[in-house]
């Protein structure tokens, strides 16, 4: 009776440690796949930011070549607002990001150390960039 309630046990710890390192694996993928949608963000923001400051310039530059003619909302408001989507995009997406991981990282704490996301300084760098490129912008007549 002993040696069935020995194999019994072992397969019970066994069973545990596969169970532990399942989940394990499983809060892991989670991190990685909020990692690849915060940096699937960072391009859209990046398209939008690099849109506007685009038709910002080209607009400037058909402006310079011939006379301009009067719209609602000129190339130079088009430039702003396309870039401020972009870093507000951005900005909600990174904050999205944190909420997700700090409840993911509070409920599996047993698993950690989590490693740190080269998606939220990628991020930060690129939306320090859409603001410069707002700021350049618009203080430019």
């Amino acid at each position: 009776m002993g040696m069935a309630d020995a194999s019994a046990r072992l397969s019970r710890q066994q069973t545990s440690s596969s169970s532990e390192r399942s989940t394990e694996l499983a809060v892991m993928r989670t991190v990685l796949a909020s990692d690849r949608t915060l940096m699937a963000w960072v391009r859209t923001s990046t398209s939008l930011i690099s849109f506007g400051f685009t038709i910002y310039k080209f607009f400037q530059y058909l402006r310079e070549s011939r006379p301009a003619h009067e719209t609602l909302i000129g190339p130079r408001g088009v430039g702003l607002i396309m870039i401020a989507l972009g870093v507000g995009a951005l900005l909600l997406a990174t904050i999205e990001y944190r909420r997700e991981t700090q409840v993911l990282y509070q409920q599996f704490s047993t698993f950690s150390p989590y490693p740190r996301s080269l998606a939220v300084g990628v991020a930060a760098t690129v939306c320090g960039l859409g603001i410069l490129g707002f700021v350049l912008v618009a203080l430019h007549q």
